[in-house]
């Protein structure tokens, strides 16, 4: 009889590699620290919506329902994953916080809020944007305003007539002040560091995350150059409303730093060419009671809406078995094991990412378990014949 591999998060990479696990006859089992499946996503806004098409949005090749828009809806993509677990039948267990990681002679400790457990395989997979990252202001300790992070955003019902800063100038950021613009927020500024790749979320019937893998297969110089005539065509030039086109090209900057670029819909568009939503310059500091912002400009927003990212979170978990890099991102993931029986997944942000790692993950398991039950019975054999 296997050990069960464990896999840690039942979000849809974790989901993933379980259910692939399972179709290959690994007994697994899911650990989860809230009582839902899919919890991270049930935290997101209500807008939010996939970056990628619904045919690239799936596990194990399983479609979603008739009727499913291009871009399924953050609740469709939550029911999408419990009927996931149903028609896997896979095992969840609920409630389990897991706190550590140990190395344990050949097998892994995992530490839990419900007592120690040991396998011969993990899985993490509690996925990329795991903890909200606030950026460090200088001043922050004083302010006295409302400060958010986008993970604590709902929708606008809270903001109406309210003046609100979003900070950031991601596909999330821009969704929100989308969002706040047309729930009746009094004002919406977007502070701007860095000046965006953007494209729409779609071009036409072609989702943009198609566009960005075909242009994965061309030189770089000239797949930027191609994606710079895509945005002017698309997009259209937003220089006189505060938003550049960046000198870097885009296949540049994702090689260089692996970000996608930014998935905007034309009511963004619409809203910053009507003014709805402002571009201004990045935060440089606060005080008490202003946002300083890199040109002089001094605001005072009712509300500060950081859409600044997340981290892993998994120091705690992980960090003392030296399987992290600078950025605490896994040195290695969807795939190889970065340890003797340690892999993480899910750490690439593209549901089609974690379908493909689910099954590389799941095939190498299933390869080294056979193999150490080769050995076993072999050993077993030869020992019979003393």
């Amino acid at each position: 009889m296997r050990d069960a591999v464990l896999v840690i998060g039942a979000g849809s990479a974790g989901l993933a590699a379980a259910a692939e696990l399972s179709r290959r006859g690994v007994p697994t089992e899911v650990l989860e620290r809230s009582d839902v499946v899919a919890s991270s996503w049930r935290l997101r806004y209500e807008r939010l919506r996939l970056n990628t098409g619904r045919w690239h949005s799936t596990l194990s090749g399983e479609h979603h329902p008739h009727g499913t828009p291009m871009f399924p809806t953050r609740d469709e993509f939550i029911r999408y994953l419990e009927s996931f677990v149903k028609r896997h039948d896979l095992s969840v267990r609920f409630g389990i916080q897991v706190n550590r990681i140990e190395r344990c002679g050949d097998s892994l400790r995992v530490v839990t809020s419900a007592g120690d457990l040991t396998a011969r395989h993990v899985i993490v997979a509690t996925g990329h944007e795991h903890t909200p990252l606030l950026p460090e202001w200088p001043g922050l300790q004083q302010y006295q305003g409302r400060l958010l992070h986008s993970a604590e955003y709902r929708s606008p019902a809270e903001f109406h007539g309210a003046d609100v800063l979003v900070v950031g100038a991601g596909s999330s950021a821009m969704d929100i002040a989308t969002d706040l613009a047309e729930g009746g927020a009094a004002r919406v500024r977007v502070s701007v560091r860095s000046q965006p790749q953007m494209l729409l979320r779609a071009s036409g019937p072609v989702p943009s995350h198609l566009i960005e893998l075909a242009l994965m297969k061309l030189p770089v110089r000239v797949a930027d150059q191609v994606a710079r005539l895509l945005r002017r065509c698309t997009v259209g030039d937003l220089t006189a409303w505060g938003l550049t086109q960046p000198q870097e090209g885009l296949l540049s900057g994702m090689a260089r730093n692996g970000r996608p670029s930014s998935k905007v819909d034309r009511p963004f568009i619409k809203a910053v060419k009507a003014r709805q939503i402002e571009i201004v310059a990045n935060v440089s500091s606060v005080t008490a009671d202003d946002v300083l912002l890199d040109d002089g400009t001094a605001l005072q927003p009712d509300v500060i809406l950081a859409a600044t990212g997340f981290s892993t979170g998994l120091e705690p978990m992980v960090g003392h078995l030296g399987v992290l890099d600078g950025r605490g991102m896994p040195r290695a993931f969807g795939g190889p094991a970065v340890m003797p029986g340690l892999r993480f997944t899910g750490y690439v942000p593209n549901i089609m990412n974690h379908d493909h790692d689910a099954r590389t993950v799941a095939e190498q398991i299933s390869r080294e378990l056979a193999a150490t039950e080769s050995a076993g019975q072999s050993a077993t054999a030869a020992s019979s014949t003393v």
